[in-house]
């Protein structure tokens, strides 16, 4: 929390802290976090939108989600992570190394970079296709790889499966059972088993001992063929191919992890023990990155495994260290670590201008930061108690009370911990920017609004961001701030609009005012309500 909150990104180099980075924002990855956040850990999910399934239109086989857009879930899943404060960043990890402190660095897209005390990494295969003209341009439309997923929905119609590896054989008979008109095409294949030809010939199923030149479309793009180098045309439906896989992991190769060739001799995976851990210790992997067999569903249960034995680590960890911190606490520790001044030093425009026409009484400023709103009421005859989450900017803020000789009470507090402000109550309640993270019982916000006396105020200011689109540059890079991982002023305003407890005075967008650090943003959104004696 902070008094003048900024996301940095006009800074050429951000470095965030949390206890668990997880590379890939798909199904494992989000499912991985999930587990995690609701163990009360900070957690930043690294999206670089790039997942297997992008080019199918739906899911099939992920019980309770049957024909549900892959996109769709994420976004489900991005939501329900972000409920509990996860942040799920676009960008792209381009490199994870041990630290000597124990943990991990991951450098970003972009310079910036997240130190994780466990890193989980999610990032999947990427299929190679059959280096045959238009299988690409048909992935996840008219050629299909797997029984399971597609199979049904191209039941009863012409399919030609194009065997490239000794392994193409390894769906034929599910294949066979689907559609009666299955063709088998052999094409630039060593090593196949011909007793399994026989079986399938036998068995009513076409064989063709040629190669393809290409897959041939309708006017309007839709797969008609399959056209052989011998010039014939196989009317075709549907085409499964068997595509070779490769691991996507070369960010995990600083760390020490590499890749391994998988059984199948088709591809290659990360090893890893029961736990999801990789041969490094504090560094998991899950889903795909794993098993190239894993649908959806599959992945996203190992996703969940693999985040709870995490989570398990972490607390061993803790216990032997008798620690017990506050998720978000060191990222603000370590930003408010540096001997350097974060922001201006100015009181907040907005808090100046709606606070001026109040008596003095008693205020809170909740994550106060280094303290120049805090200072600025006490300066004004406030009793004012400044509250943050980290203890490093708390004694900033002792240190400039004391060199002012100003008296200001010193709260370290999560705003979002069960009773974090005690019986006390005030007059003004005030958070400039404040990073207040999202739970599912909104109790950060009830600790807010339970703050403020009867006939007291509660004044709230942050920016007026654009919605963020979820994507990072070529560089991969993105923000490095997920906004709606945080309540918004807009979210305490309609709680207050529907509760006759509070009459809302001010909420409206305004430029933001000059003396600020930064000038990234220029609008702040401004929510200034009384609450009435009972």
């Amino acid at each position: 929390m902070t008094d003048d909150h900024d996301d940095h990104d006009d800074q050429p180099t951000i470095e965030r802290h949390c206890d668990v980075a997880v590379i890939g924002g798909s199904a494992a990855g989000l499912a991985a976090a999930l587990q995690l956040v609701r163990q009360r850990r900070s957690v930043i999910v690294v999206d670089d939108a790039t997942p297997r399934n992008a080019p199918a239109e739906h899911m099939h086989g992920y019980l309770g989600r049957e024909g549900t857009p892959p996109s769709e879930l994420l976004a489900i899943g991005r939501d329900e992570v972000r409920s509990y404060g996860g942040e799920v960043l676009p960008g792209r990890a381009v490199g994870v190394h041990p630290v000597d402190e124990g943990g991990f660095r991951v450098d970003m897209g972009g310079g910036h970079r997240l130190v994780a005390r466990r890193v989980v990494a999610a990032t999947g295969i990427a299929d190679e296709l059959p280096d045959i003209e238009g299988v690409a341009e048909q992935w996840g439309r008219g050629v299909i790889h797997c029984p399971f997923c597609h199979g049904y929905e191209v039941r009863d119609q012409r399919l030609v499966q194009i065997v490239t590896h000794s392994m193409g054989l390894h769906p034929t008979t599910l294949m066979r059972h689907l559609t009666s008109g299955l063709t088998v095409v052999l094409h630039a294949v060593e090593g196949i088993d011909e007793t399994a030809l026989q079986v399938l010939g036998e068995a009513g199923v076409t064989i063709e001992h040629t190669d393809v030149r290409r897959l041939v479309t309708s006017v309007n793009g839709v797969l008609a063929g399959v056209e052989l180098v011998d010039g014939r045309t196989l009317a075709a439906d549907a085409v499964m191919v068997g595509p070779r896989f490769r691991a996507r992991a070369e960010a995990l190769a600083p760390a020490g992890v590499h890749a391994t060739p998988h059984p199948t001799g088709l591809g290659e995976v990360i090893e890893v023990d029961q736990t999801g851990q990789s041969a490094v210790p504090g560094l998991y992997c899950a889903g795909n990155l794993t098993d190239p067999s894993m649908q959806v569903l599959q992945a996203a249960a190992h996703g969940s495994r693999v985040g709870a034995m995490v989570g398990f680590a972490l607390a061993d960890d803790d216990l032997a260290d008798a620690a017990r911190t506050s998720g978000g606490q060191s990222d603000w520790e370590h930003r408010y670590g540096s001997p350097d001044r974060i922001w201006s030093g100015n009181p907040n425009g907005s808090l100046v201008a709606e606070v001026a026409p109040l008596a003095p009484g008693r205020a809170i400023d909740v994550g106060a930061g280094e303290g120049a709103d805090a200072l600025w009421l006490a300066e004004r005859g406030w009793d004012t108690t400044a509250c943050d989450i980290s203890e490093n900017a708390l004694a900033r803020v002792r240190d400039e009370a004391e060199r002012r000789g100003l008296e200001v009470r010193l709260l370290h507090a999560d705003a979002s911990v069960l009773g974090a402000f005690g019986d006390r109550t005030y007059d003004l309640v005030c958070a400039q920017y404040a990073s207040l993270p999202r739970t599912p019982d909104g109790r950060g916000t009830a600790n807010l609004l339970d703050a403020v006396a009867p006939g007291g105020t509660l004044l709230l200011v942050t920016h007026d961001v654009p919605d963020a689109p979820h994507h990072h540059d070529a560089t991969g890079a993105g923000r490095m701030f997920d906004v709606e991982a945080y309540v918004g002023v807009e979210d305490i305003a309609a709680m207050l609009d529907a509760d006759p407890a509070w009459d809302i005075e001010v909420h409206e967008t305004r430029p933001r005012p000059p003396g600020a650090v930064s000038t990234h943003h220029v609008d702040d959104i401004v929510l200034r309500a009384v609450k009435r004696h009972h």
